[in-house]
This record gives C-alpha cells, sequence and structure tokens, in this order.
C-alpha cells in the first residue's frame, strides 16, 4: 500500500500525563491542537497483546499500532478481536481508526475501507453474537500517511446509550453497494453518569441516507455535514448546537481531504459551530468516502443538560 509522506507532524493521542501513553496517529495536523488529550490523568492497566491499556474510575482507554503485513482485514479483525476480549465486562463507547491508504484498493481490488470494514464486523459477530449491531460504540475511520493501522478507544462502566440520525440510515444497515460488511459503528453514544454525561460524536459527513451529498464538493459538503450535527445533537438531547453554551467542554476533529480547503471549512466553522474554549484539530486526511472532502467529529465531557 503506497503512502504518500507529509511533512507535518501528525496528530498525537495522549491517554494523559500521568499515563505515559502517546500514539502517533499518521494524520498530519493542518491547523489548532497537535496533541489529543481528552481523558486527563489516567494510570497505566497493563498491556494485551499489542494493546496498551490505560483506566481512570469508571473508563477504560486502550491503543495500538500494528503493521498491516498478514493483510489489512486479518489485521483488523485480530485486533479488534483483542478490543473486545479486553473490554469483555466493560461498555464500548467510542472507536478512532486510523486506516492506511483507506481509499486504495486492496486484495481482489476491494477498497481497503471496506476491507477494514469487513474485518471489523466479523470480529464484533465473533465477539458478541449475532446482535452485535445494538452494542456498537460511535466510531470514525479516517487515512493515515503512516502504514500501520492505529486503533483507540474508550469504554465505560456505565452502558453507552446508541444515537443514531434521522436524516441517515444506520451505517451498519448500509446496503451491499458500500462492501460486503457494513461498517460497524453507531453515530453517536451517550454514557450518563451521576450528575454529567460524557457524549460522543462519530465522524459525520455528507451523507443523506447512505447516499454521499455534493460528491467533491466541499462547501456543500460542509453545509450538509453541519445540519447532520444538528439532528444527531438534538438526538443525543444536546439541544441543536451541540450543547453550546452548557457546561460541557467539547473537542472537536475536522478532516479535510484537500488541504487548500483549510480556510473556508476553519472560518465556517468559527462563524457556525465553534465557540472560545473549544478544542480542534483540523487534520489532513482521507475519508471512508472517496467523493467525501469533509468530516467532523466531537466529544463532549461534563454535560448537564437533561439527556433522553
Amino acid at each position: 500500500m503506497p503512502i504518500v509522506a507529509d511533512q507535518r507532524p501528525s496528530l498525537k493521542i495522549s491517554f494523559g500525563a500521568g499515563g505515559g501513553g502517546v500514539f502517533a496517529s499518521g494524520v498530519p495536523v493542518l491547523a489548532g491542537e497537535a496533541v489529543e488529550d481528552l481523558f486527563g490523568v489516567v494510570l497505566p492497566a497493563g498491556r494485551r497483546g499489542p494493546l496498551a491499556l490505560f483506566q481512570a474510575e469508571n473508563w477504560l482507554f486502550g491503543a495500538a499500532t500494528v503493521p498491516v503485513g498478514p493483510g489489512l482485514e486479518d489485521t483488523s479483525r485480530r485486533l479488534y478481536g483483542i478490543i473486545l476480549q479486553a473490554t469483555r465486562g466493560w461498555h464500548l463507547a467510542r472507536v478512532w481508526n486510523y486506516v492506511p491508504a483507506v481509499n486504495e484498493s486492496g486484495p481482489g481490488g476491494l477498497e481497503n475501507y471496506r476491507v477494514f470494514c469487513r474485518g471489523r464486523s466479523l470480529a464484533f459477530e465473533e465477539a458478541l453474537g449475532g446482535g452485535f449491531k445494538a452494542r456498537l460504540p460511535a466510531g470514525s475511520a479516517v487515512g493515515t500517511r503512516s502504514g500501520d493501522l492505529t486503533v483507540a478507544f474508550a469504554a465505560s462502566r456505565v452502558p453507552a446509550r446508541q444515537v443514531e440520525n434521522p436524516l441517515q440510515m444506520s451505517a451498519y444497515e448500509y446496503p451491499g453497494d458500500y462492501g460486503p460488511r457494513p461498517p460497524s459503528f453507531a453515530r453517536a453514544t451517550v454514557v450518563s453518569e451521576r450528575d454529567h454525561a460524557t457524549v460522543f460524536i462519530s465522524g459525520t459527513a455528507s451523507i443523506r441516507g447512505h447516499s454521499t451529498i455534493s460528491p467533491h464538493e466541499t462547501r456543500q459538503q460542509l453545509d450538509c455535514t453541519l445540519e447532520n450535527l444538528t439532528r444527531i445533537s438534538s438526538a443525543c438531547g444536546l439541544g441543536p448546537c451541540l450543547d453550546q453554551g452548557g457546561t460541557s467542554a467539547r473537542h472537536f476533529k475536522v478532516y479535510l481531504r484537500d488541504e487548500a480547503d483549510l480556510p473556508l471549512v476553519a472560518s465556517n466553522l468559527e462563524e457556525r459551530l465553534l465557540s472560545k474554549g473549544d478544542s480542534v484539530s483540523f487534520l489532513h486526511a482521507d475519508l471512508c468516502r472517496a467523493a467525501l472532502q469533509v468530516e467532523i467529529e466531537a466529544s463532549l465531557f461534563g454535560v448537564t443538560r437533561p439527556l433522553a
């Protein structure tokens, strides 16, 4: 799988200054935060194969970077199998996937994203049985400039409530047009604890039903993406604006296929989405569909508004 070099530093995923866990995503940073540290101080909790584990109160975290020498499908299936073993007794709430050459063709001419999706789906089914779709976490999968597969996750002792977007078909129900196994993720998950909630919004793009809207047109795709975020925000109980003006700490990642789109997208988001105090990273990445130009995800901590 040929990888296009990029001289910019890649986003680093940190599991707390006290935990000592920093992983390179292989996704170059265009602007904003270069280190994503979502969970504060955590403690190392051992290893499971290539997976480094960390823990804080009611949360278990983990990450691994592995070569795809055996093949992307087999690597994805094996790594997810390890993650699902490590989180047995926990509730998987969010997974981040950084997939090498995500839009290029793999074995048999199948796009690497679809190869990855097949391996991931098979691992879920093997670990959780035929009803695994009801337990899928929020997720994202973008292309990395690295030749390795990097996966990070967060799991809670509290059950994670799946939330779907009324404007979109659930990804795990996509028809066979999108590959032999549909993508295995929920549009969002809500983890409600005693007096607050954590909300993970999956990578969100210009998709209605299961169709791509305005292929290759960044401005129109951004409009559709923001409307999708409005609808999933309301479905989560955050109001239409992702708890804007609320008590939560909001973290955004914005993935751009074309770095030249940064000024357009950044100025629009400053006006229409972002607030002072938000953490945001603008990243250069290929996306799960070759016709998509922009994708946005969000993680919100300390949400206190009533959630359904």
